[in-house]
């Protein structure tokens, strides 16, 4: 193969496709990203056999053909090459090497042949719909920051995309915490399996949206989904597991309600963490008629409080939350006033944006 390429396209396209290629691998062709040029595009494609990205980008082609090379070195290379440069991409007679060539710059990286790369065969999709961009990024970005870290819940380690009445709904949880978000389901969505979309894959699609364009395909079926945004098409194996019903952990009776102005709280919750430790971070909230004071005690740093002004007209209540938690949950809410509704010291808390709807939090508690 020989093609010519204008390195800033380039660029950007193995900028896409090398983060999926973990950096520590036990088979060598995955460290690679395989380069398919054709006479007006050059395709590019990455995969870790869980999760596989193809973006093709313009490019001249003078010979077609294929080969591939370590994705991390490439990148690195091409990144550095100087603004405006054209790269010529000319791999050997034998396919072993590629040669690299910009202005007076000439790299030969060590190649290996596209009959080793692995294809992520995505079998028959059953359900196929189109999305507004903005309501994609909408939905993981409300959700994406709950999903639990914790391998041995691996059901939990993703966010659930399900259909619910006339709805099409997001759910992340990792046990402490709860994100929901949802949207007008698309034309297609209905009847849609609900899967579980792995946590790599949503990180991948949120940072990939922005160059989508309008709208994103997605196609789905009970063990794969597939994102279409812009020049790049992403599939992915999806979570093998059950997710929990969620329903249950999202309170009904919780009678207590508080509103907060939102920056004001945020403000104040960041500000008393200061002196929380790392392991607790435990920020206590004493309620009291039209007011609320935040507290920190640390016994190896010291303290702090702050008092603001809330609507709160219920008894007086003391509860206690992760500030983290909290903090995250409150960067989620897109008006300036959050509602929280609660019942006791020990239950969970449902937060709401009062202005925007389409979203609810639910966080437990910790003992303060």
């Amino acid at each position: 193969m020989k093609v010519t390429i204008e390195r800033a396209q380039l660029a950007k396209s193995l900028a896409h496709v090398h983060r999926v290629v973990e950096r520590r691998n036990t088979i060598p062709i995955l460290a690679n990203v395989l380069l398919r040029a054709g006479k007006s595009s050059v395709e590019l494609k990455a995969t870790d056999l869980d999760l596989e990205i193809v973006e093709t980008a313009p490019g001249e082609g003078k010979t077609t053909g294929s080969t591939t090379v370590p994705a991390h070195m490439i990148y690195d290379i091409v990144r550095k090459l100087p603004e405006g440069a054209q790269v010529e991409l000319q791999s050997a007679s034998d396919g072993t090497q590629l040669q690299v060539r910009a202005g007076r710059s000439k790299f030969t990286l060590q190649a290996l042949p596209e009959t080793d790369f692995p294809d992520l065969a995505a079998g028959e999709m059953t359900h196929s719909f189109n999305i507004a961009a903005a309501d994609l990024k909408r939905l993981i970005d409300r959700t994406q920051f709950a999903i639990s870290t914790e391998e041995t819940r691996y059901y939990l380690n993703g966010i659930y995309l399900h259909a619910i009445d006339d709805k099409l709904r997001a759910v992340a949880t990792d046990g402490h915490r709860l994100a929901q978000a949802e949207i007008k389901a698309p034309k297609g969505a209905k009847g849609m399996p609900g899967v579980i979309v792995p946590r790599k894959t949503v990180a991948e699609v949120q940072r990939l949206i922005d160059d989508a364009g309008e709208e994103v395909k997605v196609e789905l079926s009970a063990t794969k989904i597939r994102f279409s945004l812009g020049n790049a098409v992403l599939t992915s194996k999806l979570i093998d597991g059950t997710f929990p019903d969620y329903g249950r952990v999202i309170p009904a009776g919780n009678d207590k309600t508080l509103v907060v102005d939102k920056s004001e709280f945020m403000s104040a919750v960041d500000r008393v963490s200061t002196v929380s430790s790392e392991r607790g971070r435990a920020v206590k909230l004493a309620l009291t008629d039209g007011k609320l004071t935040l507290s920190v005690i640390n016994p190896d740093s010291g303290s702090a409080t702050e008092e603001l002004e809330v609507e709160y007209g219920a008894e007086a209540l003391d509860i206690g939350f992760n500030g983290r938690y909290l903090l995250d949950i409150l960067q989620q809410i897109e008006g300036e006033k959050a509602r929280l509704k609660l019942a006791d010291p020990g239950s969970p808390t449902l937060l709401e944006d009062m202005e925007v709807a389409g979203a609810l939090y639910v966080l437990m508690p910790m003992r303060v």
